[in-house]
């Protein structure tokens, strides 16, 4: 008897099939249990990514961008100053004006919205595997994503994370 050989078209079909699977059980297993946090208003969000996007700027360039009043952007921004997510500094090349910046606790509350993934238990779970395994996975995972030809998915880390562990 002949064996019969699967065809490539099948093998790409059952391939497609168990990464399905894989991804699943990665998801339900990593997925962050901690609900998103609800004490940055939806404007506010706004606010704090279009300065993770463009930098720097003044009340009067955000209110133009939004919208809105000088006034209630203002307001915004001292509501996200008095939480420590942004902070007003003098314009180095036009001392008259202010600008508002991003903190530090600004760029961590924004990729912890962002995330999907419960960083936590994620960690833990790569402190157990051997040395670059995690970066093989990364390369593999962004290579996936390239063959995709997806122009809008958005970029993740391309370097191989190491670890200082034998």
């Amino acid at each position: 008897m002949s064996e019969s050989r699967p065809t490539e078209a099948t093998d790409t079909a059952h391939a497609a099939a168990a990464f399905d699977a894989t991804f699943r059980r990665l998801y339900l297993t990593f997925h962050r249990r901690d609900g998103v946090r609800r004490d940055v208003s939806p404007a506010s969000r706004a606010v704090l990514t279009h300065l993770a996007h463009s930098g720097p700027l003044s009340i009067g360039d955000a209110a133009a961008h939004f919208g809105r009043s000088q006034s209630a952007v203002s307001e915004l921004v001292t509501q996200l100053e008095n939480n420590g997510l942004v902070e007003r500094r003098p314009d180095e090349t036009d001392r008259r004006r202010t600008l508002v910046w991003l903190t530090d606790d600004g760029r961590a509350e924004l990729r912890r919205d962002e995330s999907v993934l419960g960083h936590e238990l994620l960690e833990r779970a790569i402190e157990r595997l051997a040395t670059g395994e995690i970066g093989r996975a990364l390369v593999i995972l962004n290579d996936l994503v390239t063959a995709a030809g997806v122009s809008d998915a958005q970029d993740g880390p391309t370097q191989p994370i190491e670890r200082n562990r034998p």
